[in-house]
């Protein structure tokens, strides 16, 4: 067989992980990791507990480009974009040359969405997603006083516990009546609220950001009731979308994600994607341990083992230490009913189905962890797909 290449695009957990399961499986593949970041491999979800760490940028790379390029035996081109896929001839134009591929795979991850806001300073709202915006807004925010966040979902709440260790006041913005509305049922997400709110978290529940002008210093953010907050630095935590800007352009089929099979393959035989980019067929998986799954299968795929991607039961978990969440949301369509467990600490919500058995959780406070491992045994719902 020929020396095959395969061309990776990016250098996130996704792009790196399929890199390291190819390798072990074939000492002579041709790797080819083209990234427009410098390509250092860091944990990206903990840039949302950062700040307290006062840890600089540097201190969060575990792996320079240099030793992972090395490592994995491949062709790290770093700071180079992809501009376009050749779909015919197999080829990825970059800002900087072309390269041929017997296999392409996607691993463009996703994107901060960005609120509509109005204001002369609307440009100046923060996005946390890679190691450059960690950067950033560290910078921003040494020695601020006030932040406001927009949103209250994972990351909104996450980034708020953060910034209550480093001494900052998080004032959190969101449409919804309480956090995590759309992941957890309103007990949890209120106990949540109280926890927050404990600590130092200032919530505007129903509520959208209107505009944001510089109020020298800071800046001046009006709601759409009209309330005007003075704070130091703005930050978009709304979620993420899957860049699917180059698949589209191919003429890849693309919904939310890049629509991939149960191998991670896209609508063109040659072209996989993976991580927060890919959507299976029951949906986005944008989370390290579907990632990790993905990363086995395809692997063995690429190299002439067919092998369907099969993700075990995962539960989401909320990186909130004042209050801690865990939660596994039963399957769309499953009829049953939320049981509360909880005590004076800890609320624990349970969802029986009609069938007599567990099909998911709502956990938070101290004892969540080790309750979602327990119920993770008993637990009867399907793999994701398989």
């Amino acid at each position: 067989m020929k020396n095959r290449r395969i061309v990776i695009v990016g250098s996130g957990l996704g792009g790196y992980s399929i890199a390291q399961e190819l390798r072990k499986r074939d000492d002579n593949l041709n790797i080819v990791l083209v990234t427009g970041e410098a390509g250092a491999s860091y944990s990206k979800p903990m840039l949302s507990n950062a700040i307290a760490q006062q840890r600089p940028a540097a201190q969060w790379i575990t792996s320079s480009s240099e030793a992972m390029a090395a490592r994995l035996n491949l062709t790290l081109k770093s700071r180079e974009q992809v501009v376009s896929i050749d779909v015919a001839n197999r080829r990825v134009e970059t800002s900087a040359a072309h390269l041929d591929y017997d296999a392409l795979v996607l691993a463009t991850g996703a994107e901060p969405a960005r609120p509509p806001v109005a204001g002369d300073a609307a440009q100046d709202v923060l996005v946390v997603n890679d190691l450059d915006d960690y950067t950033r807004f560290r910078e921003v925010v040494e020695g601020a006083q006030r932040v406001l966040l927009i949103g209250a979902g994972l990351i909104g709440c996450e980034f708020a516990n953060d910034l209550l260790h480093a001494n900052i006041t998080p004032i959190v913005v969101d449409p919804g009546p309480r956090p995590l509305a759309s992941l957890v049922p309103s007990e949890t997400g209120l106990a949540l609220q109280r926890a927050l709110e404990a600590g130092g978290v200032q919530w505007h529940f129903g509520k959208t950001v209107q505009s944001i002008t510089a109020a020298n210093p800071g800046y001046a953010v009006t709601l759409d009731n009209g309330e005007i907050v003075k704070v130091d630095a703005v930050l978009s935590a709304i979620g993420l979308r899957p860049r699917t800007q180059l698949a589209r352009a191919a003429g890849l089929r693309v919904n939310r994600g890049i629509v991939v099979d149960n191998y991670g393959c896209s609508s063109h035989p040659d072209i996989y994607a993976i991580g927060d980019c890919a959507e299976y067929p029951d949906g986005l998986h944008p989370f390290v341990r579907p990632i990790l799954v993905a990363a086995k299968a395809m692997a063995a795929t690429l190299l002439d083992t067919p092998t369907p991607i099969v993700l075990p039961t995962l539960p989401v978990t909320v990186k909130t230490p004042l209050h801690p969440v865990v939660a596994l949301p039963p399957e769309a369509g499953i009829v049953g009913a939320w049981i509360s467990e909880s005590d004076g600490e800890n609320s624990h919500l349970v969802f029986w189905n009609n069938e007599g058995s567990i099909s998911g959780f709502s956990l938070s406070g101290t004892s969540s962890s080790a309750r979602a491992q327990a119920l993770l045994k008993q637990i009867s719902v399907q793999p994701a797909h398989a």
